[in-house]
């Protein structure tokens, strides 16, 4: 009977961190239908509107190697009320920003929100039995298309009826009564110490890789203005500096957030870097179609947050749908045809974006495509990344890989915002300058382009997979 009760507890905790990651993934999309609204509101550029998806991204990259190793060292239910608290304090003043800056600040406070992934998939190995691990972790993954659906169905609509703020206020009393669920229901996960030495907390790692990141998103911010400014050359310069610090911290460091001696493995090198086209070419996506759709016509389809939520709504539904499917598809053919085929389509879906994206429907069906493609991308690394990862480092790398997905999905809005804030034109009658069409053609080409380097990456590893014999 205790055993049961065991059980029931464990699969209650499992719903409960469900429930937390579908409201994370919400608020990380409910705004995208609303980023010209903002646009208009806060008087920003194409390009400045890119950082209010980067800095929530950015915020959690920083902050999961962090919590995940303080959930080691304090307990993973007091790390996880920290992290609930404070996103839940981001989210509560959302409604009330008047400007750019406390919006970038309150969303900063809400992309902390990202790092309890790490917490709920320690959390779930500590309760499930090891047989259900699988099923878990795969249900807590699933919620990240879950929310995603979910943040652009609801906050379309939201928006669209109510206004932008209304998104973070409806959503206060959820992220309040998850908080006291937390408290209340989820037992205390065992602190595990090695040697019974508390794990390594590697800060100057996270500072400095936050560093380089902004340095290097502000300087595709700047090309606009001018590209021989000396603030790009500046925000250049300390980027570029940065890195070299950050390789040479992260190689000395005794538990660093990204292990470069696995990396030194070309072929778990290769994985990660589809992982991270994978999450830029996602975000290219978020950031660019709602301004696409709503922006007036010649340039755009002259469309509502309503039509900006339902063009982009196959593409969420087909990777809800065809995600868990493309674990079976791997299970079936292995992970490199899977990985290959997912990188193909991939890159056809964007040269038929490049090509065809006059219209929703024609948009719509080509983020159909796009998500297939990146499923199967994403699902085939990521088993990849597993597969030749010495077993004693595996959640080491799956944490790195993790942090890799997110610094490529905060790159992608600030490549698309530069190509829409330096090509842009005017409208007959109406005020203003908006993204021409050139900057849409340069954006869908570009993630063309990088999806073809995913292909050569993949060409490139077969021979080790195939001595592995798992093509």
């Amino acid at each position: 009977m205790s055993l049961d009760k065991t059980h029931l507890s464990a699969w209650k905790t499992l719903v409960i961190l469900s429930s937390i990651a579908t409201m994370v993934m919400y608020v990380e999309t409910m705004l995208i239908p609303a980023i010209p609204d903002l646009i208009k509101d806060f008087s920003i550029s194409y390009s400045t509107s890119s950082w209010i998806l980067t800095t929530y991204l950015i915020a959690g990259a920083v902050m999961t190697p962090i919590v995940g190793k303080l959930g080691d060292m304090y307990g993973k239910k007091k790390m996880l009320l920290v992290v609930m608290v404070i996103y839940t304090t981001g989210v509560s003043l959302g409604g009330f920003t008047t400007n750019i800056y406390s919006m970038l600040a309150v969303r900063a406070l809400q992309g902390v929100g990202i790092s309890m992934f790490p917490i709920a998939f320690g959390i779930i190995r500590d309760q499930l039995p090891v047989n259900k691990l699988a099923i878990g972790q795969g249900l807590i993954t699933s919620m990240f298309a879950a929310g995603s659906v979910m943040g652009l169905l609801f906050g379309g609509n939201i928006i669209h009826n109510f206004g932008w703020q209304f998104t973070f206020f409806f959503t206060i009393p959820v992220a309040i009564a998850l908080v006291i669920i937390i408290m209340r229901l989820i037992p205390e996960s065992p602190i595990h110490t090695e040697l019974g030495k508390k794990p390594s907390l590697d800060v100057m790692g996270s500072v400095i890789l936050a560093i380089t990141i902004i340095s290097f998103l502000l300087s595709l911010t700047l090309v606009e203005s001018d590209i021989h400014s000396p603030q790009l050359l500046v925000t250049v310069t300390v980027g570029v500096s940065a890195l070299i610090s950050f390789i040479i911290i992260e190689k000395r460091a005794v538990s660093p957030i990204i292990n470069f001696k696995l990396l030194s493995n070309r072929n778990l090198l290769a994985a990660n870097i589809m992982i991270m086209v994978v999450g830029m070419s996602m975000f290219m996506v978020f950031q660019t179609i709602p301004i696409l759709v709503r922006n007036p016509s010649p340039f755009g389809f002259g469309g509502d947050s309503l039509d900006a939520a339902h063009t982009q709504l196959p593409f969420a539904l087909v990777l809800l749908i065809f995600g868990p499917t493309s674990g079976l598809i791997v299970s079936k053919l292995g992970i490199l045809k899977p990985v290959l085929l997912g990188n193909v389509i991939t890159t056809l879906g964007f040269f038929s974006l490049y090509f065809f994206h006059s219209g929703a429907l024609y948009v719509s069906a080509n983020l159909a495509i796009l998500s297939v493609g990146l499923s199967l991308t994403s699902v085939g690394a990521t088993n990849i990344i597993l597969l030749l990862t010495p077993k004693q480092f595996s959640g080491t790398s799956m944490g790195m890989s993790t942090l890799i997905r997110i610094i490529g999905s905060s790159v992608g809005p600030a490549l698309a915002a530069m190509y829409m804030q330096t090509h842009q034109g005017t409208i007959k009658d109406l005020a203003g300058t908006f993204p021409a069409p050139e900057s849409y053609n340069l954006i869908f080409l570009t993630a063309a382009i990088i999806s073809i380097s995913s292909i050569i990456l993949t060409l490139i590893i077969r021979k080790r997979i195939s001595q592995l014999s798992i093509v």
